[in-house]
C-alpha cells in the first residue's frame, strides 16, 4: 500500500467532491421500464467522461442510447467497463424516507434510487480514474466503458448492439457493473450470472366484465383460466413441469461445490433480512441450499393482475387476466428455448388461448475461475480490504454477461461497493460511502496492476 499513499489520499481527500457529483446523476430519473429520462441521463453520463478525457460515442439503438466512451494508456492492454445509467421504478413512494430522486446523505450513507445500483459503481470509478490521472498523467492502460440504458428490462437492445460493434468493444478483460461485500464485510468475487426469459401470460375470455351472477356459473373466467393455466407450470414439489425444461441444465461441478461449502452459512441471515420461516424442498441450510440458490433454475410469478381489487367488494367476473412470470435459468439454458417449450406445453395442456409476450432475457454465463484475470482481482482486494477476496462461482441474478463471455471472450469480473443492506431495487436504496471509497481504491489497483501485467 506504501507506493498507493498519494492516491489514497487523493481519493480520501475528493470523496466528498465525487459524491457530489453522483447526487447529480442519481437527480436525474433514468426508469427504463417507464421510459423516463434516458436520453437525458446518457447525456449526463456522456458529460462525466468527457470531462475525463474520454472520446465519446452516444449510439442509438431501437430502445435507450448506448454511451461508448474510449482513451488510451500507457500499457497497449484493454480494460472493458460495463454499466447502466437506467434504474428501477421507484414505486412505492409512500415507503421512501426521503424522495427517490432527491439524494439525502445521513449516517455514513446516500440514499436514492440507483445510487447502488449502478450509479454509485459509475461515479466511484470515475473517482479513480482521477486520482490516476492526477498521480500519472495518464491511464495505465487503454480504458473503454460501454454504459447501457436498459439493464434493468433485460437489456432487451444490447445483443445486438454488441454482435454489430464488436470490433470497438474489443478489449482484453471486462469488469461488470456490481460487487461488494457480504455480511462479514468479507469482499465477493462472482464468477457467473443465471440467465432469464421473462413473460407475460394473459387471457381474454370476454369483450368485458360481467355480473357474477349473470355469469358466474355459465361463463368462462379469465382469473381462474389463468390461474389454472399457471399452475400447470410448477408443482407443489417445487418441480417444473415443461417439458424438457431440465434436459440442456449441468449440474455443479465438485469444483463448484467446494467454492459453495467454503461460503458462509446464509439461513438464519436470509431468515432474519427477508423474514421467511422456511425454505423450499425441505432445505435448512448448509452447501445444498447455497448450491439450490444458484445453481438450480427456477418459475416465479413476479405478479398477478385481475378483476376488481379495490376496498370493499365488487361482484364481477373478470375478463381478462394477466401474470407475469420469470424463469431464471442455470448453464446450458437458453432463453428463446424455454420460450418454445412454453408455448408448447400451453397449447398441450389446452391453454392454447393464453397468449405469451415476450419480454426479454438471456442466457447465463460464467467465467473461468483459474483465468489469470480473475486472479488479478482477488489479489488486488486483499490490501484495501484488509482480508482475501471469496469466489462464489455463480449467482442467482442476471444481466448480459453472456455477450462478453460468448461473443466478446472475455474473463468477465465483478467488484464494486455494494452491500447487503443497500436496498437495491427496494424504498430507501442506499451506498456506504466506506465502501464506495475502498471500490475507488480497489479500482485503482486492478487498473495499475492489469497496465503492467
Amino acid at each position: 500500500m506504501e507506493g498507493f499513499a498519494h492516491i489514497n489520499n487523493y481519493l480520501d481527500t475528493h470523496l466528498d467532491k465525487s459524491i457530489n457529483e453522483l447526487s447529480r446523476l442519481v437527480a436525474q430519473p433514468s426508469v427504463s421500464a417507464q421510459n423516463w429520462g434516458l436520453p437525458e441521463c446518457a447525456d449526463l453520463v456522456a458529460d462525466m467522461l468527457h470531462a475525463r478525457g474520454f472520446d465519446i460515442q452516444i449510439m442509438t439503438t431501437d430502445g435507450a442510447p448506448v454511451v461508448f466512451a474510449e482513451r488510451s494508456g500507457r500499457s497497449d492492454r484493454t480494460m472493458l467497463i460495463y454499466n447502466h445509467y437506467d434504474v428501477q421504478p421507484p414505486e412505492p413512494l409512500d415507503l421512501w424516507d426521503s424522495p427517490p430522486f432527491e439524494p439525502s446523505l445521513r449516517d455514513g450513507k446516500l440514499y436514492g434510487r440507483g445510487v447502488a445500483d449502478d450509479k454509485g459503481p459509475i461515479v466511484s470509478r470515475l473517482l479513480a480514474i482521477d486520482a490516476l490521472l492526477e498521480q500519472d498523467g495518464e491511464l495505465p492502460c487503454n480504458i473503454k466503458f460501454i454504459i447501457e440504458g436498459e439493464e434493468e428490462t433485460s437489456s432487451v437492445h444490447l445483443h445486438d448492439f454488441v454482435e454489430q460493434n464488436q470490433e470497438l468493444l474489443a478489449a482484453d478483460a471486462c469488469i461488470w457493473e456490481f460487487g461488494g461485500v457480504d455480511h462479514r464485510e468479507t469482499p465477493m468475487q462472482y464468477l457467473g450470472l443465471r440467465g432469464i426469459c421473462y413473460v407475460e401470460l394473459s387471457v381474454e375470455t370476454a369483450k368485458v366484465d360481467t355480473h357474477s351472477g349473470t355469469g358466474g356459473s355459465i361463463f368462462p373466467n379469465a382469473a381462474w383460466r389463468l390461474v389454472w393455466a399457471l399452475r400447470s407450470l410448477k408443482g407443489s414439489d417445487g418441480r417444473i413441469r415443461i417439458p424438457g425444461f431440465y434436459d440442456p441444465v449441468i449440474q455443479p461441478s465438485p469444483r463448484d461445490r467446494q467454492y459453495m461449502a467454503a461460503l458462509p452459512e446464509v439461513a438464519d441471515e436470509f431468515k432474519e433480512r427477508f423474514g421467511v420461516k422456511y425454505f423450499l424442498k425441505g432445505l435448512t441450510g448448509g452447501v445444498d441450499l447455497r448450491i439450490a440458490e444458484v445453481f438450480e433454475p427456477t418459475c416465479t410469478i413476479c405478479g398477478l393482475t385481475s378483476g376488481y381489487q379495490g376496498p370493499g367488494s365488487k361482484t364481477v367476473l373478470p375478463a381478462r387476466a394477466s401474470a407475469k412470470v420469470d424463469f431464471r435459468l442455470v448453464p446450458d439454458q437458453h432463453p428463446l428455448e424455454i420460450l418454445d417449450q412454453l408455448r408448447i406445453h400451453l397449447d398441450n395442456q389446452g391453454f392454447d388461448d393464453v397468449q405469451i409476450e415476450y419480454l426479454g432475457g438471456e442466457p447465463p454465463a460464467r467465467t473461468d475461475p483459474d483465468d489469470p484475470f480473475v486472479k488479478l482481482v482477488v489479489e488486488t482486494a486483499e490490501p484495501v480490504y484488509s482480508r482475501p477476496m471469496q469466489i462464489v462461482p455463480m449467482v442467482g441474478g442476471s444481466g448480459p454477461s453472456y455477450l462478453f463471455v460468448h461473443l466478446l471472450k472475455l474473463p468477465v469480473v465483478t467488484a464494486g461497493p455494494g452491500y447487503p443492506g443497500s436496498l437495491a431495487h427496494a424504498p430507501n436504496e442506499n451506498l456506504r460511502l466506506d465502501l464506495y471509497l475502498k471500490h475507488a481504491k480497489h479500482m485503482v489497483h486492478i487498473l495499475k496492476a492489469f497496465g503492467e501485467a
